[in-house]
């Protein structure tokens, strides 16, 4: 069964570039695009008097976003197949439920929810913690200079082998026919410094070093794939969200992963995560991994 590229509207100003972002996705990478829109509506139908033989009103507003979004994407990409589903259901589960045959799902970081003000909707966060699938979070405010095409970034965390969100950005980046950053952030314990002021540079020397043969034995494996994507090293010292967000400058895509283990797998997004969905200025795709 071939996979679906999906995407959540509600016709807020941030679905809509979600929807742009997923179109081109879906035509660059020649998959079907699913539309979908889900909100509580069926719990008006008891309000209704028996008289009434028309359909809710927020029946008719969903349906209506969906159809405005098909016919847009439709001007846009008239290559890419658009099915577009209107459920009855609360967006969070409706859209975890689809990521289970979804190449992706994509979303605006804001809905069209009371408090507008906030820096990321509680349907993309709760989503991007429980997708079975990788969820790309389009930010609420347009880039501020062009990305360079095919540019896509990764953190590389602590697993001995490439992750789940390292390989799904080489392919990425490959498809972009592009570059992927591979980032790798390390940072010396103040103590270490403290306790050899003769020797200063010595730990952070130690720890940098550390770093870069992780590196380098994680993209060992990985370039192992053939991709034909140009892999790029960086080794920055800094807190690793402060060091994504400021790599993620300038590119088309942030990467990064979301563990999914024990008792409440999935359910929750650590801190790393959750300041990259918040500041970085490009998409951010959040990749599970289930090792």
């Amino acid at each position: 069964m071939q996979l679906s590229i999906v995407v959540g509207v509600d016709g807020s100003e941030g679905s809509l570039r979600a929807l742009d972002w997923a179109a081109s996705e879906a035509a660059r990478s020649r998959l079907p695009l699913r539309v979908v829109h889900a909100s509580l509506w069926e719990r008006y139908e008891g309000m209704r008097p028996t008289f009434d033989t028309g359909r809710p009103a927020e029946q008719i507003l969903a349906e209506h976003v969906v159809a405005s979004a098909q016919e847009r994407v439709g001007r846009l990409h008239t290559e890419v197949k658009v099915i577009a589903d209107v459920q009855p259901e609360e967006p969070v589960s409706a859209l975890v439920r689809e990521s289970h045959e979804a190449a992706l799902v994509v979303l605006g970081s804001r809905g069209r929810g009371r408090i507008t003000g906030m820096l990321l909707g509680s349907v993309s966060l709760a989503v991007a913690g429980r997708s079975h699938c990788p969820v790309v979070v389009i930010p609420a405010a347009a880039l501020a200079a062009q990305p360079k095409p095919g540019r896509v970034v990764v953190g590389i965390g602590d697993a001995a082998g490439p992750s789940a969100a390292a390989r799904f950005a080489l392919a990425q980046a490959a498809s972009r026919h592009g570059e992927l950053i591979a980032v790798r952030a390390w940072r010396c314990p103040a103590h270490e410094s403290a306790d050899h002021p003769l020797l200063a540079g010595s730990p952070a020397s130690a720890h940098r070093q550390r770093a870069e043969e992780h590196l380098e034995d994680v993209l060992a494996v990985l370039e192992r794939t053939g991709s034909e994507a140009d892999v790029h090293r960086s080794v920055v010292q800094g807190p690793v969200h402060q060091v994504l967000i400021e790599e993620a400058e300038g590119a088309e895509l942030l990467v990064v992963g979301a563990r999914r283990a024990g008792e409440h797998r999935g359910h929750h997004l650590g801190a790393v995560n959750h300041a990259v969905l918040h500041y970085a200025s490009c998409p951010v795709a959040v990749v599970p991994d289930t090792r």
